[in-house]
């Protein structure tokens, strides 16, 4: 029983739900050096910074290359142009999961088709994906959705058995290890975000597509710089979507402290493992195991009492999150697929009933024992 003293808070305090103050201040003579050194070297685009934190942002996952983007869209979209996906085929994508993953697919001429999640690890079950492969069907878009790793294993079994291609949108798992593999690393190509509030953040927008092949290298590196094969010479109709230097420099300092923040976010996990074991009708998220190592980007419960659950800790000074209210099938932005309520249950049956809990490192043990005990009073 692990047992934590509990600081004295007023009702009037507030525990923020993600904040960046703790890891930029344990940094900062780092940060203030890596940015320094751009300004001294005035170059800003697609030179060395970007150059070296690609080699080693592809080193960390252990894949051939690394390409770096403007944004996570952008990188899912680029990685699914580069393994020829376009109009008239289809993608098969989680019910649940952020915006970009089905935008990218859409934007890329496609069409997403919708398989539910597991209703615990919120990713792809694949003893669903069979149910709906198509000969319009060319790839597996797998999300490593809060930080939990998909059964890629079986997903990519059933990729080889079908010819399909798989893009994983690792943009919430940075660091994330299945059996004995980074999550990022599986697939053909492989998307990511930097997004400030991502366990590996920029300080701005940023993306990276990782793969072990050459061909989608190549057309990833050109296809981000407005299609160029060399100065003036024009490969493809490609698009503007490059990281600055002052990015890169940012995120080769960040990635130095990667392992350590995810293992603080383990610990903070471990904490609320521990002091929300049966409360209520409380579900908690996966736990590590043999097989599978979280880096928790999200803390996320489960609740049929969520609404006035968040407004509880609202009260008590304690920030929450709903990732994400309401189901992307229902969002009016894809009306044009047609799919209507109740077609895809457990999507909306998880939008209606998740919570994120903080989990950002620096939090104290204090605090996180705070956040459980009021959980465990609104259950009183």
């Amino acid at each position: 029983m692990v047992v934590y003293v509990l600081p004295y808070f007023r009702v009037m305090s507030t525990i923020p739900f993600f904040s960046l103050q703790h890891l930029h201040r344990s940094i900062q003579r780092e940060l203030s050096h890596a940015f320094s050194n751009v300004i001294k070297q005035g170059r800003f685009i697609l030179d060395r910074e970007v150059e070296l934190f690609e080699k080693e942002f592809a080193g960390y996952h252990r894949t051939k290359y690394c390409v770096t983007v403007g944004n996570g869209h952008d990188a899912l979209l680029i990685s699914l142009k580069a393994l020829g996906i376009g109009k008239g085929d289809e993608v098969i994508v989680p019910s649940h999961t952020f915006m970009a993953t089905w935008l990218a697919v859409v934007n890329a001429g496609a069409v997403p088709v919708p398989v539910e999640v597991d209703p615990i690890t919120y990713t792809l079950n694949p003893d669903l994906i069979r149910h709906h492969l198509s000969r319009k069907v060319k790839a597996i878009l797998s999300v490593h959705l809060y930080g939990h790793p998909c059964e890629m294993d079986t997903i990519n079994s059933i990729a080889k058995k079908n010819n399909l291609f798989v893009v994983e949108d690792n943009a919430q798992a940075h660091g994330a290890v299945f059996k004995n593999k980074r999550t990022g690393s599986w697939g053909d190509c492989n998307a990511t975000s930097f997004y400030p509030t991502k366990n590996l953040g920029a300080l701005g927008d940023g993306g990276a597509i990782l793969t072990h092949h050459k061909t989608q290298f190549d057309f990833a590196k050109t296809f981000r710089n407005y299609g160029t094969l060399t100065k003036n010479v024009y490969a493809s109709e490609g698009i503007n979507s490059r990281l600055d230097e002052l990015q890169a420099a940012i995120l080769r300092v960040k990635l130095k402290h990667l392992d350590k923040t995810n293992e603080a976010r383990k610990k903070n996990a471990r904490i609320y493992f521990e002091l929300l074991k049966d409360v209520g009708d409380v579900v908690l998220p996966p736990s590590e195991n043999k097989f599978a190592q979280p880096v928790y980007h999200q803390f996320v419960i489960q609740t049929a009492y969520r609404d006035k659950l968040r407004n509880f800790l609202e009260k008590k000074g304690i920030e929450t999150v709903i990732h994400y209210p309401m189901p992307i099938h229902l969002q009016p932005a894809f009306a044009h697929l047609r799919l209507k309520k109740g077609s895809l249950p457990a999507a909306e049956k998880i939008s209606k009933q998740i919570l994120s809990l903080p989990i950002w490192p620096g939090l104290k043990p204090g605090e996180i024992e705070f956040v459980a005990k009021t959980i465990r009073t609104f259950y009183l």
